[in-house]
């Protein structure tokens, strides 16, 4: 942010932001895998670092890296004040580390906010795009209300538990009935949560803000952001609410159904690609949403499987995406002729999203499902996430049917369906190689991240 008074040059914020993340996640890999803290800090337990939230924060930071090697040229196209969005994407990160470490209602209370805020003010930074203004106060407004909400859970469970104590660990219950105050602040915390990840009934801000959104800033919130979420999500119902799972897990066994179904079914009606995206990852939400109702070592893994599968897929579809003159699913026809490499990894991006085998999408997946039969209840979730899954198939394909099986329109003979062909640079198509190679990777050899679980 400081740089961008010294540094007139546009590209030069990104190398710098790009140098940054590189120490951190070595900082963070070191820290993992010594077990002992980089910096020695007394955080007064008010957070906590295990080998699950640094091997998240690690697949977080790691995607964030990419997303700037891939999209850093389009960041410095949105508008003129370059610098900043880059200092409001690592407040993001801030907040995304937080959210995975909170040891505290505080914490986690502050970790949502620091990721939540910058993002109003990225969703609303083409100025002159009034579909990006009414984005960004949608989501302040919607944001605000799920604010509240979770302050009013966290209000209740201070009252409600005997400590009067914030630490998740002091609000953990017996076997026992839960108390009304305690299932009061729960339930509300569980709403405020769904909405952060986006899962039904309280997605309907996701479709309007992504869409309006610029399409660079989309791709972040879509990925890095929404898997923040699930982590804090997961982090906060093992640590305060685990012992009573019983109690609460048919409401979360719904909530996942309805996530599931809402986001396949829209999706499937939808002619922009970016629209469509958005109501996909409300479908994705819901797959992820099962390792909350499971609650077990399997859903851990998947957990933060997921997050670098759907992450990686994600981000290299929004990429190409960006690049594209015309958002609807007829912009990719002909692509496969016109650009190979980039019709190919798309290819390897939504067989991924969809959970093809040899895809970390397959294996991700697998892992949900895993995690929901080792519960031992609710089987039919597990066969409705699966005919969900056939029913992904098919918004999927219809962009690769464009992709190879179409022919593009004159128009786009004459000017390429590429808006900007200079920008199609061997770099960009390298790192998209790279993207799908380590999608490919990872559904062959999913152990390379969940091992790091058991450091």
């Amino acid at each position: 942010m400081f740089g961008g008074v010294f540094f007139k040059n546009k590209a030069t914020p990104k190398y710098w932001a790009i140098a940054g993340l590189v120490a951190i996640i070595i900082a963070n890999c070191l820290e993992l895998q010594s077990g002992e803290p980089f910096f020695a800090i007394n955080v007064s337990n008010m957070l906590s670092f295990n080998s699950f939230n640094l091997t998240f924060i690690a697949v977080a930071l790691s995607c964030t890296l990419l997303y700037f090697l891939l999209s850093g040229r389009d960041i410095e196209k949105v508008g003129a004040n370059t610098p900043e969005y880059f200092a409001l994407i690592f407040f993001v990160l801030c907040g995304v580390c937080l959210a995975a470490t909170f040891n505290t209602l505080l914490i986690l209370f502050l970790g949502i906010e620091i990721m939540s805020i910058p993002l109003y003010i990225l969703t609303g930074s083409d100025k002159r795009n009034l579909k990006s203004n009414e984005a960004a106060l949608k989501y302040f407004l919607m944001g605000a209300f799920s604010t509240g909400i979770m302050l009013m859970g966290i209000a209740f469970l201070y009252g409600g538990n005997s400590e009067g104590s914030f630490f998740i660990n002091n609000i953990n219950l017996g076997e026992g009935k839960m108390p009304v105050m305690i299932a009061i602040g729960m339930v509300f915390l569980m709403i405020s949560m769904s909405f952060k990840v986006s899962a039904a009934p309280f997605h309907f801000w996701t479709p309007d803000v992504y869409d309006g959104a610029p399409t660079v800033f989309t791709s972040f919130m879509a990925t890095i952001v929404k898997v923040g979420g699930f982590i804090a999500f997961i982090r906060l119902f093992e640590n305060s609410f685990g012992k009573v799972h019983g109690q609460w897990q048919m409401l979360i066994a719904v909530i996942t159904a309805a996530t599931l179904f809402i986001g396949n079914l829209t999706a499937v009606f939808q002619q922009s690609v970016k629209r469509m995206l958005a109501y996909s990852s409300i479908a994705q939400a819901g797959f992820m949403l099962l390792a909350i109702f499971a609650l077990n070592d399997t859903a851990k893994e998947g957990l933060i499987l997921y997050s670098a599968a759907y992450s990686l897929a994600t981000i290299g579809l929004f990429a190409i995406l960006i690049k594209m003159h015309d958002y609807t699913i007829d912009g990719f026809n002909g692509l496969g002729k016109q650009q190979p490499v980039l019709a190919v990894t798309a290819t390897i991006f939504l067989l991924s999203l969809t959970g093809i085998p040899l895809t970390a999408g397959f294996q991700s997946k697998f892992f949900m499902l895993m995690a929901a039969l080792r519960d031992g209840h609710q089987h039919w979730l597990v066969l409705f996430a699966v005919l969900c899954a056939a029913v992904s198939a098919y918004y999927y394909f219809k962009i690769i049917q464009a992709m190879f099986f179409k022919e593009g329109s004159q128009d786009v003979k004459d000017h390429g369906s590429i808006a900007l062909g200079e920008n199609i640079t061997p770099a960009f198509k390298l790192l998209l190689i790279i993207t799908a190679v380590l999608i490919i990777v990872l559904g062959l050899f999913p152990w390379l991240i969940t091992e790091w679980l058991h450091y």
